[in-house]
Parts: structure tokens; C-alpha cells; sequence
């Protein structure tokens, strides 16, 4: 099933707020989601939830509250498409989605510390169940979204490619790859974190395909553009050229070949990843008069020779992607300097590994859920009384 990209929701063309969740609920029925069946049963929820419903079940007791959720610090929400979706499919045995009332922000929508993302009504024992699963997938969606989103805005329009694929449990590819395209990554990596959006996967050559022809750039790069050629017309040929250290010899070896193979435009770009912990060939007599580490890994140095290299030998249409240790505040760096790049690929610092708030990333992203109305009337635990928030939107069953 093919859905299209949601209208993010801080379109000024959206003005209608309600249509705007309407349109994004259309396009994410619950079958996309696949939710665990065991999820109605409290399977996967803390075990005191589940305790706590069976407890009022056997005091005969169903009180009708108003669960409050809200986000611990300032990003972009998603997951609130996924989140309807559960509450409407996974309410405890006996209780209809009728019962329940439920508003909420819209995927796409910033958010800041402690402002109510949800506002959830009903008989608490129908979804007492479902706070873990739902802040669950609200932290997961909201963190990727968020730091997606950091570095589309430092990376001041270029295009980026989600490349988080790799770095975590192959069971959250769909889900990472959704928040992607909410925090605005232009593709991702994989078919599956395409997915819900009808996405395909994007993205270069593998160092595993140049080992397999001997270390050979040129002969890999020719092989991969004759496949896509003959059975992917729509890809364009990145060539990666850091594979054996010496990216401007091997850039233009590779674009001579191509331009040889099959004219002009055939090579679409080239790809940089060099290790930070290796200075590349080209570099490496200016290395000996630069401090230590200055020009390790993918540095403004080495793209702005490699963009001379291509310009000198007329492959200015040839652009150059930068990945490999890339962060917000790296892009800035380099967009600040004006390194000519034509766009970033970036993977694990998405997901909070190995990074953190000095790098412009986000380790976590927690929500948290309270009870904060008893059967119409105020009942909260110290401090988390209920916080209104105008930009809530009504979720319609109908």
C-alpha cells in the first residue's frame, strides 16, 4: 500500500487544523501500523497499568479522567498519527471508541517543554493499558523527527538522507524512517523506512560493493551505473571514493570513466566518508603543518580541493556528498564556511547514539502521561495539574 507524504503540519497553507489531522489520519489507517495484538491485552505495557485496571475491575470501580500527556523538552511531535490510531484499535476488551474522547497535536507540529501534546477522556480502565505503548512511540518518532529536523534546518535547504538504518533494531526501520520524512529528511536508505509513505529507498554504493571488485573504484562504479541503467533508470550514480583514501584521485578517475562509458551527466555525484580518524592522501603534506586532527575524516579542506579537482577537469555538474560523523552543528560549520557540498547523509547521530546536546542532538525524547481529571473535577498529582492547550485538535471517529 502506497500513502502519500503528509502535509507537514505547520504548512501556512493548513489553516484548518482539523482538516489537516483529518487528511493525516486518511492517509494512516490503523492496518498500517500493524499493531501487536498483544497490546490489548497489557503484554507490552508496565505491569502496574495492567494491575492497576484489574484492580478498579475488582473494587467494580470505572472512573472517567482525563489522562494529560505532555513533552519533557522543545522539538517537532510525531508519532500522534500512530498514537490515535492505537487508542482507537487497542481499547480493553467491553469499551468502545465512542467512550473514549481524544486531542491531540499533529505530527509535524514543534513543541516545547511541559506544553500537552494529548488530552485523553474516558473510562480509565479502557486504556489504562496503553500509556506505555503510547509515550513509547511518542519519545521514538518525536526524538528522530526532532534531531531530523536540526539538521535540515543546518544544513540551510540541502538535501539529506536519512541513513539511521543500520544503527538500530531492523524492527523500527518503517517507524524511524516516517519520522524522518516528519522531521523533513528528504529520503532514506531503506524500502522499509519508506513505507508508510510510499518511499523508496535512496542513497549511494556500499564499501562492500568496491571491496568485491578488488578495491577498484572505477571498475564498481561502472558495474553499479551499467545495473541501474538496465533496472533502475530513476537512480542516479553516486560513486563513493574514500575507499581507498585518496578521494580526488580517485573522484576524477571515476568521472573519466563514466564520462568515457557513457557522456556527459552520467556520474551524478560523488560521496565522501573518510574515517575521522584517517587524513586522506591528498592531504597529507598540509597535515604536517596543521594541528593534530584538524584534517581528519571529511573536512572543508578536502571537499574544496575535490570541487577544484572536478571543476578543473569540467565536471562541475558533479556534486559532492559529505557523511560520516555529520551533526547539526558540523552542517553548520561547513554551510557557514560555505563548503561546496550538494548534500549530507546521516545515520546514527539521528538516533542519539554517541552524540549529545554539545553536537545539536538529542539523546532522548520522553513524554510523559497523568491523570489529571476525576470524573470531571481537577485530580493531579502535585504539579502536573491539567494544562489547556489551544492548538489541541478534536479527533472525530467518524
Amino acid at each position: 500500500m502506497s500513502h502519500a507524504r503528509p502535509t507537514p503540519a505547520d504548512d501556512p497553507q493548513a489553516d484548518d487544523r482539523a482538516a489537516t489531522l483529518r487528511r493525516g489520519l486518511g492517509r494512516f489507517p490503523a492496518s498500517v501500523f500493524q499493531f501487536d495484538p498483544r497490546i490489548r491485552e497489557g503484554w507490552l505495557s508496565d505491569r502496574y497499568f495492567v494491575r492497576a485496571a484489574a484492580t478498579l475491575a475488582q473494587a467494580d470501580c470505572d472512573p472517567h479522567v482525563t489522562m494529560q500527556v505532555f513533552a519533557k523538552r522543545s522539538g517537532i511531535v510525531a508519532g500522534a498519527y500512530e498514537g490515535v490510531r492505537l487508542v482507537q484499535t487497542q481499547l480493553a476488551d467491553g469499551y468502545s471508541r465512542e467512550a473514549v474522547s481524544l486531542e491531540t497535536l499533529l505530527d509535524g507540529d514543534p513543541v516545547e517543554p511541559w506544553e500537552t501534546v494529548m488530552l485523553l477522556r474516558g473510562p480509565y480502565r479502557a486504556f489504562a493499558h496503553l500509556e506505555t505503548p503510547l509515550l513509547g512511540t511518542l519519545a521514538r518518532r518525536s526524538l528522530v523527527a526532532s534531531n531530523v529536523r536540526r539538521v535540515i534546518d543546518a544544513a540551510a535547504g540541502k538535501p539529506v538522507i536519512f541513513m539511521g538504518a543500520r544503527h538500530d533494531d531492523w524492527r523500527v526501520q518503517t517507524a524511524d524512517g516516517y519520522a524522518a520524512m516528519v522531521g523533513g529528511a528528504g529520503s532514506v536508505s531503506s524500502d522499509a523506512g519508506g513505507a508508510w509513505w510510499g518511499g523508496r529507498g535512496a542513497g549511494t554504493m556500499p564499501h562492500a560493493l568496491i571491496a568485491a571488485f578488488g578495491g577498484d573504484v572505477v571498475a564498481a562504479t561502472l558495474a553499479f551505473a551499467r545495473y541501474v541503467r538496465a533496472h533502475e533508470p530513476g537512480v542516479n550514480v553516486v560513486s563513493l571514493v574514500d575507499y581507498r583514501n585518496d578521494v580526488v584521485a580517485d573522484a576524477l578517475a571515476v568521472a573519466r570513466a563514466m564520462r568515457d562509458a557513457f557522456g556527459d551527466g552520467a556520474l551524478s555525484g560523488v560521496r565522501v566518508d573518510t574515517s575521522e580518524r584517517m587524513v586522506d592522501r591528498s592531504l597529507k603534506e598540509r597535515a604536517r603543518q596543521e594541528p593534530d586532527g584538524a584534517l581528519t575524516g571529511v573536512n572543508p579542506p578536502l571537499v574544496r580541493l575535490l570541487r577544484q579537482s572536478l571543476d578543473a577537469e569540467g565536471f562541475e555538474a558533479v556534486g559532492i556528498i559529505a557523511s560520516g560523523g555529520f551533526t547539526p552543528h558540523k552542517i553548520e560549520r561547513f554551510e557557514r564556511a560555505g563548503v561546496p557540498v550538494a548534500g549530507y547523509g546521516v545515520g546514527s547521530s539521528l538516533l542519539g547514539h554517541n552524540q549529545g546536546e554539545a553536537d545539536g542532538l538529542l539523546a532522548s525524547f520522553d513524554f510523559t502521561a497523568d491523570v489529571v481529571e476525576l470524573d470531571g473535577r481537577p485530580e493531579a498529582k502535585a504539579g502536573r495539574e491539567l494544562r489547556p492547550n489551544a492548538r489541541l485538535v478534536r479527533v472525530d471517529w467518524t
